[in-house]
């Protein structure tokens, strides 16, 4: 970056004071870019009757500036609750029946993208590179042109990008895909999604592309497949760590010597988790050679309880585990362990290393940094067993794992037989080509190739 300021804008700010032993997402991603002297511009989490219109700015231990803001009452409800988690996520994921699409939550967006444009162009410098995230900020780009910024300006979508044929449900897809255009570099976790935006740019839009970048307004936005990763070596030396530590004590006591199966997300309908554990339920009934000899943790940290979606999905969770629990429980034995509360990462990397088995199975991932984390944190000489969707991103990475279809529960369900009897040198074999790849596109690579490609044109 020979010397430029990074500034980092996100939907949300994880300030230093709330960060610690749950920070996830891109916290950890963005730790190798967010050097001393980099700004990072979002939203501060908080609601205001009058949001001021500067930014409240402060300094971390780390050296990184943060400049945040708050939003309304009205334009949480409609820019965040609305426009980004009622009609772009579903349509992100492929799941047209959940969009509900109003024309004021649309403008909502972009005026709240409007405004963190004027809030952060009084900041910028002139031979910053911008790097903006995900689905909320898709116009922010354009707001920024629009005031005259005319440094590098680079845009990171962590979700699926659905191809043309799905995107034209989207009312005001044109709108949509000419903001993202307006970036210099566009960057997917796939190859897939790349190919679907220059698909989408060509058919819907009808841009030329050229070496794998389209030109509107007299700019050229290139899009690039950037597969982000973790710090798997550091990962690996904490799951290393908690193996010995009292929380995985604990857990192994209560186990009794029986085989453990995790899940861990976020409670939300992409993350297939009704599929997940009736296809545990199967396993049960189709092989009862492993009643009272494995036990399923499956942490689901609640999310968006304000969305009507995820509490219906809560309490369909509810009414499954309940059944599967008064189906098939003994005295002593309990199959089903379930979560809505999050985990720090330190606990969860013990639990990783001690699981036979994680079950990854979302309906449509960007990434799914979960199946990283399991494989990092593995013991070598012992490893567990991956079971993939072949949906998530991250199985054009990791194809050594067990992949299946997450809509199926009985292919789960054989998939989950196939690793709890898999034989050691199998298991061993999958690790090596799993790890492999985990430690190679860590998080370091992902901010550093994004960042260079960002840098090349300016």
């Amino acid at each position: 970056m020979s010397g430029r300021r990074l500034v980092v804008v996100s939907n949300r700010v994880p300030l230093p004071t709330e960060r610690g032993p749950r920070a996830g997402g891109l916290a950890v991603a963005l730790a190798d870019a967010l050097r001393p002297g980099a700004l990072w511009f979002g939203w501060s989490g908080r609601r205001a009757a009058r949001p001021a219109a500067t930014p409240a700015e402060t300094r971390g231990e780390d050296g990184v500036a943060y400049a945040t803001i708050d939003l309304s009452e009205s334009e949480y409800r409609l820019y965040y609750s609305g426009f980004s988690n009622n009609v772009l996520w579903p349509l992100l994921h492929f799941r047209l029946g959940l969009v509900h699409y109003r024309a004021e939550e649309y403008h909502a967006w972009r005026a709240v993208n409007d405004r963190f444009a004027a809030a952060l162009a009084p900041l910028l410098r002139p031979d910053d590179l911008i790097w903006v995230h995900d689905y909320h900020l898709i116009p922010l780009g354009e707001a920024l042109r629009a005031r005259g910024v005319g440094q590098r300006i680079g845009f990171f979508l962590h979700t699926p990008f659905p191809p043309p044929e799905v995107l034209r449900a989207l009312p005001r897809a044109e709108q949509v895909l000419a903001a993202l255009a307006a970036y210099d570099l566009v960057g997917f976790h796939t190859e897939e999604f790349r190919r679907s935006f220059l698909r989408a740019a060509t058919d819907i839009l009808g841009l030329a592309e050229t070496d794998g970048a389209v030109g509107l307004g007299g700019r050229q936005a290139r899009a690039v497949a950037v597969p982000i990763g973790i710090d798997a070596a550091g990962f690996a030396a904490a799951a290393a760590a908690a193996a010995t530590g009292s929380e995985l004590r604990r857990l192994r006591a209560s186990l009794a010597g029986r085989a453990l199966a995790i899940g861990v997300d976020r409670l939300d309908y992409s993350k297939g988790l009704p599929q997940r554990l009736d296809g545990f339920a199967r396993l049960l009934a189709r092989h009862p050679e492993h009643r009272r000899r494995v036990s399923f943790l499956q942490v689901a940290a609640r999310s968006r309880e304000d969305v009507a979606e995820y509490r219906a999905l809560r309490e369909a969770l509810d009414r499954i585990v309940g059944g599967i629990i008064g189906q098939y429980s003994e005295f002593d034995w309990v199959p089903l362990r379930y979560m809505i509360r999050p985990l720090r990462r330190e606990t969860l990397a013990g639990f990783y290393r001690a699981a036979a088995m994680a079950v990854v199975t979302p309906l449509r991932d960007g990434m799914n940094l979960v199946a990283k984390e399991y494989v990092a944190a593995q013991d070598p000489a012992d490893p567990g067993v991956l079971i993939l969707s072949r949906f998530a991103g991250a199985a054009a990475e990791l194809g050594a794992a067990l992949l299946v279809n997450p809509y199926d529960p009985d292919e789960i369900a054989e998939a989950m037989h196939a690793a709890l009897t898999m034989r050691h040198a199998e298991r061993q074999a999958r690790h090596r080509e799993l790890a492999a790849a985990v430690f190679s596109a860590t998080a370091e690579r992902f901010c550093g190739q994004f960042l260079a490609a960002l840098a090349a044109g300016g």
